[in-house]
């Protein structure tokens, strides 16, 4: 794990938002599965209150160029930071409030002057909550697990169906994560439990069809080499194939678990 470029980060969150933090967890591959050479570094922080937009602003603007390609250096991973004001997520609700983000793939948004760009009702929260909470792992605080939660098993089996319209609005040059993400979502919704990218990669390959385990098994490659490029070596017409036959599986998935829930 990048020791310093988190220690960074956490004191930098703590300089902006002062008194309202409450705490930060660490999870992501960083606690699961071990950091990749394309990992991010997953962080969530919980507030006493809502930011606001000049605390907003000051840790964008002061994150970016700690994160991924915003540092010369080119030492540092790209971070992936939620924050929930405890209000919002205590006593739970679903869809959880997102309060702030911050990401690289809004430095466009950001480069215009927009320093809000995420939607605050978001089902994807609930999936990285429940990741903290099963991490567990402080940075600045107490542990996640006095902070927020429980996340009730159905919310979250609900936020991963209601990620795909989204997800799959990225499939076109972001093949690799979206076809792990949904190897995950099957992989969780069956076991119960969130996996990591090539753990579920690989439970994933065991249970498809033939045809498509080349597809999964090149993601997987892709993730855990860390090659930059999306490199398919011809498999890229069995892309969209694979992906909805695992929407497929992930539907039936769903659906027996609520049978059995």
């Amino acid at each position: 794990m990048p020791t310093d470029q988190v220690a960074a980060v956490v004191a930098l969150i703590g300089e902006v938002l002062q008194d309202a933090l409450l705490g930060i967890g660490l999870h992501g591959s960083s606690v699961v599965g071990g950091l990749r050479p394309t990992s991010d570094l997953d962080l969530l922080v919980v507030t006493s209150r809502r930011t606001t937009e000049p605390e907003r602003r000051a840790l964008i603007e002061r994150l970016l160029p700690m994160s991924g390609p915003g540092d010369p250096s080119g030492r540092s991973r790209p971070i992936d930071l939620e924050s929930v004001a405890q209000g919002d997520v205590r006593p739970w609700r679903y869809p959880a409030r997102l309060d702030f983000q911050f990401g690289d793939w809004y430095r466009p948004a950001y480069a215009r002057g927009d320093f809000a760009p995420w939607n605050p009702a978001n089902p994807d929260l609930a999936i990285v909550l429940e990741a903290a909470l099963q991490a567990d792992r402080p940075l600045f605080g107490p542990p996640p697990s006095d902070l927020i939660g429980p996340i009730p098993w159905s919310d979250v089996r609900r936020a991963m169906l209601d990620s795909i319209p989204d997800l799959l609005s990225y499939l076109e040059g972001d093949e690799r994560n979206v076809v792990l993400t949904f190897a995950r979502i099957w992989a969780s919704l069956v076991t119960g439990g969130l996996q990591a990218k090539d753990g579920a990669a690989d439970w994933a390959i065991g249970r498809l069809p033939p045809e498509h385990r080349a597809v999964v098994a090149r993601a997987r490659l892709l993730y855990v080499e860390g090659i930059p490029t999306e490199d398919w070596g011809g498999l890229l017409p069995g892309v969209r194939p694979c992906v909805e036959h695992l929407i497929g599986e992930i539907e039936r998935a769903a659906a027996a678990g609520r049978s059995a829930g």
